[in-house]
């Protein structure tokens, strides 16, 4: 089986609600979505979130990326499913000098990757989660469900309140609180969150590059008795190797996100060791495929992971997500599928957001498991690039 057509559009998906963080503001996102027709005409689809401030990527780049791909060359047909993820596994995207950390392209990677896998899950019957078993047996653990965790982001006084309150009521046991945002006082807000939500409730910390290297000791040292459990990407990403020290002083798991992009990053932060915890994110980390390998590596040098979403994805990457935490032992938090909760167009034709305390089936396949409104992909869309056919 070959592919004959592969097209790229850019769409523009706006948010419920504001969401903000130490690093950026948004109301919506831009993002890539890639659909993938087979000879036969099965359909997928893929997505990837660009985001300049993490890889280095915009929409604009991350289209030009596929365009210049010579991707016709490298597309081969295909005789069964394991055929067709080794095809899509040497597929090779154009790297330019400035690169040294082999992610520029991971948003265009992963969207171009998933609609890949999923128009050859379908063709051969093979849902995505198969992935894990097939390339990394000693990782597979298949669950019936998967428990997604809460997050609060920059509520702030009452707003805080009412935001923990809704974290206790709702039945999650993990939530993330985003700090380091300009103006707000850390200490007295998670003071008022974890009043609110109780002492058995797990609660990790994002700053988002938000502290300099020489107060971030301080500033986690200030909020370790609201028993944190991880503290995601403390300092930015040119001041990472500053993180060994503050690792070792303040006592408390850290997490890199920001930093943690690649093969090349998770080298660099266990040869340093600058953390305890990867974030991993499909977008951010080149697909279903890159990310497997960086739990492998992960677990060979006894670092944890977590996995990871970006604000205002699609069905298409809220399912590429399930399927992995679905079929991945030992993640230590998992956050996204909040479709319903977050877009106002997740673009698929049913709802597959987390319901009560965060729970969610497992996907059937084949593929991915979900199926793309062309309609509502057609009203979010800005623009549509014909890649191949």
């Amino acid at each position: 089986m070959r592919v004959v057509e592969l097209a790229a559009w850019h769409v523009r998906v706006p948010l419920k609600k504001a969401i903000r963080h130490a690093s950026h503001a948004r109301i919506e996102t831009d993002n890539v979505v890639v659909r993938c027709t087979l000879a036969d005409g099965t359909i997928g689809y893929g997505e990837g979130v660009p985001r300049d401030y993490v890889t280095g990527e915009t929409v604009d780049s991350a289209l030009s990326l596929l365009q210049t791909s010579e991707l016709p060359a490298q597309l081969e047909a295909c005789s069964d499913f394991a055929s067709a993820v080794a095809m899509i596994g040497r597929l090779r995207l154009p790297t330019g000098p400035t690169d040294d950390r082999d992610c520029l392209g991971n948003a265009a990677r992963c969207a171009l990757e998933l609609a890949l896998l999923d128009a050859f899950g379908k063709h051969f019957g093979q849902p995505l989660s198969a992935l894990v078993p097939m390339l990394a047996p000693d990782l597979h653990e298949p669950r019936e469900h998967v428990q997604y965790s809460g997050a609060i982001t920059s509520a702030n006084g009452w707003k805080a309140r009412i935001a923990a309150w809704k974290m206790r009521i709702f039945g999650f046991k993990q939530i993330k609180i985003k700090v380091g945002i300009e103006g707000q006082d850390d200490v007295l807000r998670l003071g008022i969150i974890r009043s609110r939500i109780g002492s058995r409730m797990d609660v990790r910390i994002d700053a988002n590059e938000a502290w300099s290297e020489d107060e971030a000791a301080r500033k986690i040292i200030e909020l370790k008795p609201f028993a944190i459990t991880s503290v995601e990407q403390p300092v930015a990403h040119e001041r990472v190797r500053s993180l060994a020290s503050v690792r070792r002083e303040v006592g408390v798991p850290l997490m890199l996100d920001e930093s943690l992009c690649s093969m090349v990053d998770a080298e660099r932060a266990a040869a340093d060791g600058t953390c305890d915890l990867f974030n991993l994110r499909l977008s951010k980390c080149g697909g279903f495929l890159r990310t497997l390998r960086l739990v492998q590596f992960a677990k060979k040098h006894g670092l944890g992971y977590q996995l990871g979403c970006q604000v205002g994805e699609t069905c298409i990457l809220s399912a590429a997500g399930r399927h992995f935490a679905c079929a991945v032992k030992d993640i230590r938090y998992v956050e996204g599928s909040y479709d319903r909760h977050l877009v106002k167009e997740s673009l698929g034709k049913r709802d597959i957001t987390f319901r009560w305390g965060g729970w969610a089936k497992a996907l059937p396949g084949p593929g991915l498991g979900v199926e793309v409104d062309p309609q509502a992909l057609e009203r979010i869309a800005i623009k549509r690039e014909v890649i191949l056919g």
